[in-house]
């Protein structure tokens, strides 16, 4: 059975990861096409080339054989094209457009992602607690440890996005302090039932919480609850700045740790890492809940690919900005009158080259590196 589980996991990671990669990958090729630029060829998967899709037209649509994602080649993309629909001949802002599309896309599917869930089915959270204070409003009305508060006044708790759910519960009882509530609770035996009970006053809450509970945490209660598609709409994009931002927040987490300690084990993880947690979200938790890491996962792509690094997207934006500066500080100098011995084409090409090629070998030093506490997390676990 852990042999099957496994290998479903294993699948459904390179699954997930191989549509958010393709997702990306439609964006930089639907803006291609919308400016008209030479889309040589779209690949599902990397090489070696398994089969050929559709050879009509002039993009080649390939099936290739390492199922980790996808790509877009265009006609002049190493700057090396004459052709007029090439990607090097088209206008600066053309190019950062097609560039960043891909980051737009999977912005574009964490909302509609996080959208669905708010709308359909979001998972509901409720209070659990380790602790009930003697002589508290939560004694006095029964409480006892290990009892779930799902709802205050009839108000239940989105489980998403995250610990915030949880501290807005504690804050909205805080909020209420010295006056009469009433508790839906479900006890460790699956039953619910009313509670009323009068909060502290405010300024014993202040001190020792208005309820009288401690260890509480917010867990999910396996019940799911819709929304209007307005709400719907805002509670999608409120949760895409959510997770733009935890995720901005790990990445700074990320450099710091680097800087202060390469040996010490990141608090982020790499595919191995995320491969194991999809299979966990997936077995313990659910289909929803592993929709609602994929939006995560898209949305970390998305910022991934923005970062001012070769060669990645946003790196690409950067050598491209960076070469129309300099052409243009080239060519004011010369309109004025000073000669200015440059770079040949050619050699401005091999430069460029060799900036991705570097590039691509730090990435894949850093992949190594982070994959390695991921193996060693694994043991450790095990």
């Amino acid at each position: 059975m852990a042999i099957i589980q496994g290998v479903i996991t294993i699948a459904l990671f390179i699954f997930i990861l191989g549509a958010l990669v393709v997702i990306h990958e439609v964006g930089h090729f639907a803006l291609a096409r919308a400016f008209r630029i030479r889309v040589q060829e779209f690949g599902i998967g990397f090489p070696p080339r398994a089969r050929i899709l559709r050879a009509k037209g002039e993009t080649l649509y390939t099936l290739n054989w390492l199922p980790i994602g996808g790509f877009v080649r265009l006609e002049g993309e190493d700057g090396d094209s004459d052709d007029p629909r090439s990607f090097a001949v088209q206008r600066l802002w053309k190019k950062l457009v097609v560039l960043v599309a891909g980051v737009g896309m999977n912005l574009l599917l964490a909302f509609v992602i996080f959208f669905g869930i708010a709308w359909l089915a979001t998972p509901q959270g409720g209070l659990s607690f380790a602790e009930v204070q003697a002589g508290s409003p939560a004694a006095a009305a029964g409480l006892v440890a290990g009892d779930t508060i799902v709802a205050i006044d009839g108000q239940t708790f989105d489980l998403f996005p995250g610990p915030d759910a949880g501290r807005a519960a504690i804050e909205d009882l805080r909020a209420k302090a010295g006056q009469e509530v009433t508790l839906t609770v479900k006890s460790e035996d699956g039953s619910l039932r009313e509670v009323p009970v009068t909060l502290r006053q405010p300024d014993e809450a202040a001190d020792q919480g208005a309820l009288g509970i401690r260890g509480a945490q917010l867990v999910f209660t396996g019940d799911y609850e819709g929304r209007d598609v307005v709400a719907a709409v805002g509670a999608g994009a409120a949760w895409t700045v959510s997770a733009f931002t935890l995720i901005l927040d790990g990445l700074a987490q990320l450099v710091a740790s680097m800087v202060a300690d390469p040996g010490q084990a990141p608090p982020v993880s790499g595919p191995v890492g995320i491969a194991s947690q999809v299979g966990d979200v997936f077995w313990q938790l659910g289909p929803i809940f592993t929709l609602y890491l994929a939006a995560l996962l898209s949305a970390n792509l998305a910022l991934v690919n923005i970062l001012p690094f070769p060669p990645l997207d946003g790196g690409r934006m950067l050598v491209l900005v960076l070469k129309a500066l300099l052409s243009g500080g080239g060519r004011a100098l010369r309109a004025a009158g000073v000669q200015v011995n440059g770079p040949s084409a050619e050699t401005a090409i091999s430069v460029e080259r060799l900036t991705y090629l570097v590039g691509f070998v730090f990435l894949f030093g850093f992949l190594i590196w982070i994959t390695y506490f991921d193996i060693a997390r694994l043991g450790g676990a095990g």
